[in-house]
């Protein structure tokens, strides 16, 4: 999903010219509307006078160009998207800094997932080397960002830059203390504007209180994983925490492993990684999809697990590694990390109606690497 912001043309008075893409079929676009984030935030932008434009289909139809076009064509300001355009834009070797102007774009908002180092590379060498580039973190239940950019900042590969306005955002380790460059949960330690206070038939709060507050008493605990740096004040988002890998008690963030793996000149075409329960601990397995014309081989593995030693540890070194025909993800374009990991534990997954591709947790069933057998 991209979201751009225009300045008006002389036959307008709106002051902005709002676009969102939906890369989805037509079917799928009106449930995602109401029920993410990005739908209110457009209500909120029609408030301050601004006009919306809803682009239906595939930032890739025509041509990989066809959002630069618009860029160019309606002088847009502000263009936001989801990391996993960006990477995908990096991936085919599209290069707008050199087809079109975008002259108008002083900033580039990426949501939806972690963004990775290496998409900073990619926007300021082949985008352009003077725009803002600003990773945002929030989520749909309190309709914000804990996280996000800020123009009187600078803009550090891999972070995002600052801590929102109101938001008393730490990151604690499992002892409840914060901590600083160093991997752990995002709490906010204080109330905060748009924090809910309530869910639906939950007269008790039993719900409200596991979901957020269960892990820290009295504080909120987002679900996410990260890690703040001390120098710069950036957050590094490591991926959800309930999706954290955690090995004999080391814990670190699946977005570690694929800011390594995805970015390996070795065919690989994208990757999941997550934890299986295994002879009372986890072990962490890596599935790989290999891209069209490229194999899957014992040579390719031992490639992989010397990169995530040399670059990470060898505490981070998948137990196992298979190959995969495809990645689950969700309609808003995040990983599907949990629901395979219920799988592969011999647990029971629940409806499939947020996928965008269903079908592909079917492959995670009945694996005979990771069968009962083999010590789950």
């Amino acid at each position: 999903m991209a979201t751009c912001t225009a300045t008006p043309s002389s036959s307008t008075t709106a002051p902005y010219v709002v676009m969102i893409l939906f890369v989805l079929s037509w079917k799928q676009a009106p449930s995602l509307q109401t029920g993410w984030m990005m739908w209110n935030w457009m209500v909120s932008a029609l408030a301050v006078g601004a006009a919306i434009v809803l682009y239906d289909g595939s930032p890739f139809i025509p041509s990989p160009s066809v959002l630069w076009d618009l860029v160019d064509s309606l002088r847009v300001t502000i263009l936001g998207t989801g990391a996993r355009w960006l990477a995908a834009l990096e991936e085919r070797g599209v290069r707008p800094r050199e087809t079109h102007s975008l002259s108008s774009l002083h900033t580039i908002l990426s949501t939806g997932s972690p963004l990775k180092p290496q998409s900073y590379d990619y926007v300021y060498s082949q985008i352009k080397v003077d725009v803002l580039l600003g990773s945002i973190s929030g989520g749909t239940d309190i309709i914000s960002c804990f996280a996000g950019h800020n123009p009187t900042l600078p803009v550090h590969r891999g972070e995002i830059q600052a801590r929102n306005l109101a938001m008393a955002v730490e990151c604690w380790n499992e002892n409840g203390e914060p901590v600083m460059d160093s991997d752990g949960e995002l709490v906010c330690v204080r109330p905060f504007p748009s924090q809910p206070t309530h869910f639906w038939n939950d007269e008790d709060g039993i719900k409200y209180t596991k979901a957020y507050f269960s892990m820290y008493k009295g504080v909120w605990a987002h679900g996410d994983f990260c890690s703040i740096n001390s120098e710069t004040g950036g957050i590094v988002m490591l991926g959800r925490s309930d999706g954290t890998l955690n090995p004999s008690g080391v814990r670190f963030g699946s977005a570690e492993i694929y800011n390594i793996v995805e970015h390996m000149d070795v065919g690989i075409a994208d990757s999941l990684c997550v934890g299986q329960r295994f002879r009372g601990d986890e072990r962490v397995v890596l599935f790989l999809k290999m891209a069209v014309g490229h194999r899957f081989s014992e040579e390719l593995v031992g490639r992989v697990k010397r990169e995530i030693r040399e670059k990470l540890s060898a505490r981070h070194v998948p137990h196992i590694i298979l190959e995969i025909a495809d990645i689950p993800y969700t309609i808003n374009s995040k990983k599907v990390e949990v629901a395979v990991k219920k799988i592969i534990s011999g647990q029971e997954v629940g409806p499939r109606g947020a996928l965008a591709n269903p079908a592909s947790l079917d492959l995670f069933y009945n694996i005979p690497e990771l069968s009962l057998e083999n010590g789950l």
